[in-house]
Protein backbone atom coordinates (compact mmCIF):
# COMPACT_ATOMS: atom_id res chain seq x y z
CA UNK A 1 0.00 0.00 0.00
CA UNK A 2 3.18 2.34 0.63
CA UNK A 3 4.12 3.38 -2.81
CA UNK A 4 0.53 3.82 -3.98
CA UNK A 5 0.05 6.34 -0.82
CA UNK A 6 3.35 7.75 -1.94
CA UNK A 7 2.42 8.35 -5.45
CA UNK A 8 -0.91 10.14 -4.02
CA UNK A 9 0.81 11.93 -1.96
CA UNK A 10 3.39 12.99 -5.14
CA UNK A 11 0.60 14.22 -7.09
CA UNK A 12 -1.28 16.03 -4.29
CA UNK A 13 1.87 18.28 -3.67
CA UNK A 14 1.54 19.40 -7.10
CA UNK A 15 4.85 17.36 -9.28
CA UNK A 16 3.86 15.87 -12.22
CA UNK A 17 4.88 12.28 -13.84
CA UNK A 18 5.73 9.22 -11.61
CA UNK A 19 7.47 9.25 -8.32
CA UNK A 20 10.01 6.77 -9.40
CA UNK A 21 10.72 8.94 -12.61
CA UNK A 22 12.14 11.98 -10.62
CA UNK A 23 15.58 12.51 -10.14
CA UNK A 24 17.36 11.99 -6.71
CA UNK A 25 18.54 14.96 -4.82
CA UNK A 26 22.06 15.28 -5.13
CA UNK A 27 24.43 15.40 -2.28
CA UNK A 28 25.82 18.76 -0.98
CA UNK A 29 29.51 17.38 -0.09
CA UNK A 30 30.29 20.94 1.38
CA UNK A 31 27.84 20.36 4.61
CA UNK A 32 29.41 17.22 5.57
CA UNK A 33 32.46 19.18 6.41
CA UNK A 34 32.51 20.08 10.52
CA UNK A 35 34.79 22.90 11.62
CA UNK A 36 34.33 22.52 15.22
CA UNK A 37 34.54 19.58 17.14
CA UNK A 38 33.24 19.10 20.88
CA UNK A 39 35.35 16.12 22.37
CA UNK A 40 34.57 15.04 25.58
CA UNK A 41 37.05 15.62 28.28
CA UNK A 42 37.46 12.88 31.19
CA UNK A 43 39.63 12.35 34.22
CA UNK A 44 41.06 9.11 35.11
CA UNK A 45 38.26 7.36 32.90
CA UNK A 46 35.31 9.69 34.10
CA UNK A 47 33.52 12.28 31.80
CA UNK A 48 34.07 15.84 33.68
CA UNK A 49 33.48 18.60 30.69
CA UNK A 50 33.58 19.09 27.08
CA UNK A 51 35.47 21.11 24.90
CA UNK A 52 34.80 22.41 21.58
CA UNK A 53 38.08 22.70 19.37
CA UNK A 54 39.01 23.07 15.17
CA UNK A 55 38.73 19.98 13.80
CA UNK A 56 41.86 20.46 12.39
CA UNK A 57 43.71 21.23 15.52
CA UNK A 58 46.62 19.10 16.64
CA UNK A 59 47.23 17.04 19.92
CA UNK A 60 49.06 20.10 21.74
CA UNK A 61 46.19 22.90 20.73
CA UNK A 62 43.57 20.21 22.14
CA UNK A 63 45.33 19.42 25.21
CA UNK A 64 46.40 22.71 26.65
CA UNK A 65 42.44 23.67 25.80
CA UNK A 66 41.23 21.26 28.03
CA UNK A 67 44.21 21.42 30.72
CA UNK A 68 42.75 25.51 30.46
CA UNK A 69 39.43 24.23 30.92
CA UNK A 70 37.36 25.50 34.46
CA UNK A 71 35.87 22.68 35.12
CA UNK A 72 38.76 20.29 34.59
CA UNK A 73 41.31 22.52 36.86
CA UNK A 74 38.73 22.04 39.28
CA UNK A 75 39.47 18.36 39.35
CA UNK A 76 42.98 18.39 38.47
CA UNK A 77 43.89 21.31 41.45
CA UNK A 78 46.57 20.21 43.55
CA UNK A 79 47.48 16.63 41.41
CA UNK A 80 49.64 15.87 39.25
CA UNK A 81 48.83 14.91 35.63
CA UNK A 82 50.80 12.23 34.63
CA UNK A 83 49.50 11.56 30.91
CA UNK A 84 46.85 13.21 28.45
CA UNK A 85 45.79 10.84 26.05
CA UNK A 86 44.01 12.09 22.93
CA UNK A 87 42.10 10.20 20.44
CA UNK A 88 41.45 11.94 16.96
CA UNK A 89 38.16 13.72 16.63
CA UNK A 90 37.43 11.34 19.46
CA UNK A 91 38.10 12.46 23.33
CA UNK A 92 40.75 13.29 25.63
CA UNK A 93 41.48 11.29 28.78
CA UNK A 94 43.62 12.91 31.45
CA UNK A 95 45.48 10.60 34.04
CA UNK A 96 46.02 12.17 37.41
CA UNK A 97 47.59 10.73 40.73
Amino acid sequence: ITPHICEELWHRLGFEGLIVEAPVPEVDHSALVREKVELPVQINGRLRSRIVVDADADEEQVRETALGDEKVKRHIDGKQVRKVIYIKGKLVNIVVA
